[in-house]
């Protein structure tokens, strides 16, 4: 018998099946077992998903790309309805798709599954359980809307844990940090070959954390900082007597909130400032991104830049196809400053969880880190200095989260 475990992620999402045997990450995409969290939707025809639909966008097909779903849910867009192919659609009905597409790869690995844990963050939403637990409830509606009867749920760094614990020959308490697109989240968990199996771990959970800032925060800070000024955000106007308002910029550096100045009313508005512009041939850059709708294109480089500054001290962005303007070198020293606050943040988050846990940094004897910003060397920096005793240790950064999400439903519904 099998058993499914679905982490639908903010960039990246997988699904794992565990049986007797073990557990395994099926393919989504070809032979890939990540499938990027993307669909776009062609003016003509239906849509495609993951890496097909990235490269629906990036070659020119008339249509819209979404990314960073995941985020919409914990805020109030979730209910909100958008243009797609001319009409008003609900993003909760987008993410049904989306989710709906990860469930036809599971029935083509297995069909017939009518139960699955499905991974969610320690805090959909920061310092607000009824909007927390809303954002639970509208993904599990999601998941019973697409044919799963019985639904659980599993925060994903205990889910990672349960992962990584298959590799442990004797009992340590260890540290889950799982980075991931839109959150940060953590458990402090005592593991070992006998704990894992137990029906029941609850006890072994010793303490959970979490904030809304990921992967997505890191690209949104670093295009602020090394792009967007070249399209003339915090310019000047009317001979440094104004400067220009920063949301339509904010918006350009958010991948769920690209497509949303694509309206005939910003175009407008850019015009207007534009004209006013100290500089306006930055004016004219951002002009030349909405007409083309090169948003996401512009979001694309700046995440590559992202990841090559995980082993480069410097790393160039090709924008003058999409801007016409130049191909900024962005520097890792510069990205760590722009991103210092929430870095920051995710620090007090490590201490506070490890109090909450009842324990002394030092009792932490590994650090297992996990999710597709874990490779930063802010953030590993950040959780040395945290906890200078463990050891930092890594997994599979994609798929540590589906595979123990696969494992737990074995636990749960075997």
């Amino acid at each position: 018998m099998a058993f499914a475990g679905i982490d639908f992620g903010t960039s990246n999402s997988t699904v794992g099946l565990a049986d007797a045997d073990g557990a395994r990450l099926i393919a989504l995409e070809g032979d890939q077992v990540t499938l990027p969290s993307a669909v776009f939707f062609p003016d003509e025809g239906a849509p495609v998903f993951g890496r097909a639909a990235m490269a629906a966008y990036l070659e020119g097909e008339e249509g819209r790309l979404m990314r960073g779903l995941k985020s919409t849910l914990g805020s109030g867009l979730v209910q909100e309805r958008t243009a797609v192919g001319g009409r008003a659609v609900a993003f909760r009905d987008i993410l049904q798709r989306f989710i709906a597409h990860l469930r036809q790869g599971l029935d083509a690995a297995q069909p017939g599954l009518t139960q699955a844990v499905f991974g969610r963050p320690v805090h959909f939403v920061d310092d607000d359980p009824a909007g927390d637990a809303a954002a639970q409830a509208v993904l599990e509606e999601i998941a019973r809307a697409c044919g799963f009867r019985e639904v659980e749920f599993q925060f994903e760094p205990v889910a990672a844990a349960l992962d990584y614990e298959q590799r442990l020959s004797a009992e340590e308490i260890v540290l889950v940090f799982d980075i991931g697109g839109g959150t940060s989240d953590i458990s402090v968990l005592r593991l070992s070959p006998d704990r894992a199996r137990a029906a029941d771990r609850a006890a072994d959970i010793l303490a959970n954390g979490g904030i809304r800032v990921g992967g997505t925060d890191f690209d949104r800070l670093l295009s602020l900082a090394e792009v967007m000024p070249h399209l003339g955000y915090l310019s000047t106007t009317r001979g440094g007597q104004g400067t220009m308002p920063r949301h339509y910029w904010q918006d350009l550096a958010t991948w769920h909130r690209i497509n949303t100045l694509y309206t005939p009313r910003i175009a407008a508005d850019i015009k207007a400032l534009w004209q006013e512009a100290d500089h306006p041939e930055r004016l004219a850059r951002m002009r030349h991104v909405l007409a083309h709708r090169h948003g996401h294109a512009l979001a694309m480089q700046v995440e590559g830049a992202k990841i090559a500054l995980s082993g480069d001290d410097a790393a160039r962005l090709s924008l003058s196809t999409l801007t016409g303007g130049p191909n900024p070198v962005a520097r890792r020293d510069r990205f760590e400053a722009a991103v210092a606050a929430p870095v920051a943040r995710i620090r007090t988050l490590i201490d506070d969880t490890v109090a909450a846990a009842g324990l002394t940094p030092d009792r932490i004897a590994t650090a297992f880190l996990t999710g597709g910003s874990s490779q930063m060397p802010l953030l590993r920096a950040t959780l040395a200095a945290a906890l200078p005793a463990a050891r930092l240790a890594t997994g599979d950064m994609l798929g540590s989260v589906g595979t123990g999400l696969a494992m737990d439903a074995r636990r749960r519904f075997g």
